[in-house]
């Protein structure tokens, strides 16, 4: 058998065209993430809780490409139904579904109350697999061999090695492990319907979360030193790593869990 001879590689990470949800996407990482795809000329539509910070991120967007704004709530069912209609009402066939939107709680452990722990699983865990089990129908309409459909979940490095001992956030590493293990048990069953399933994994980025650590010059100094490669994230890291996964280059992958962390996860 003779092998297939590649595309053209100008083309191989290109996104131009997909149509592309990203959720928690005004801020943070989906927002680096929705701003690579839009640059690169998907069309983009993003979700926030918050309605004006959702349209103000669009809107920023739009003056680089096609963004638009669809605001809900993904941390009861009511709310994930109502993004999902909306999504399938604009976008009868969804290339690409970006899952970022997440939440975190810090407390000791003594006082770590169960209603954070529903909640920060509810919104990072729960909401993610409603989500996509609500947008199975345009994920499968984008589907095919040449260019499989694609989920991509966002995971954390806590969700791949427990935090420092001294970090008392329980709820979002157990969170983050969860949605790794769901990344690839629904990487094997939607394989068969050309629909990949990856989960990114970021260690330290410039976002609300970080932002205790990342605002303060000193304490910046100091997780950046825990970092291998010697910094904090960039928006293009992250950006890039979506994009590699929703491209032709990344369509062979699938139940891949990818450390975008310099090197965190390595030791």
């Amino acid at each position: 058998m003779v092998a297939e001879e590649p595309g053209d590689p100008a083309t191989l990470f290109a996104v131009t065209g997909k149509t592309v949800l990203v959720t928690g996407g005004s801020r943070g990482i989906g927002y680096m993430i929705a701003r690579g795809f839009v640059t690169a000329g998907a069309r983009v539509y993003l979700t926030a809780r918050k309605a004006a910070a959702c349209e103000q991120a669009a809107e920023e967007l739009r003056g680089l490409g096609d963004c638009t704004a669809l605001p809900g709530d993904l941390s009861t069912p009511e709310g994930v139904a109502a993004v999902a209609a909306a999504v399938r009402e604009r976008a009868p066939r969804l290339d690409v579904l970006v899952n970022n939107a997440g939440a975190t709680w810090g407390s000791t452990l003594a006082d770590f109350p169960a209603e954070a722990w529903d909640k920060v699983l509810g919104v990072n865990v729960t909401g993610l697999f409603l989500l996509t089990q609500a947008l199975l129908e345009p994920l499968r309409a984008a589907a095919s061999a040449e260019d499989p459909a694609r989920v991509i979940n966002v995971g954390s490095v806590e969700g791949v090695r427990p935090p420092g001992a001294d970090t008392e956030n329980y709820a979002y590493p157990a969170s983050k492990a969860a949605v790794h293990m769901l990344t690839r048990h629904l990487a094997l069953r939607l394989a068969r319907e050309q629909i990949t399933v990856n989960a990114i994994a970021p260690g330290p980025f410039d976002s609300k979360m970080m932002a205790f650590l990342l605002d303060d010059p000193a304490t910046r100094d100091l997780v950046a030193g825990h970092v291998p490669l010697g910094r904090v994230g960039r928006p293009d890291d992250v950006a890039g790593a979506a994009m590699f996964l929703a491209s032709r280059a990344g369509s062979y992958l699938t139940g891949v869990v990818l450390p975008v962390d310099g090197g965190i996860t390595a030791g």
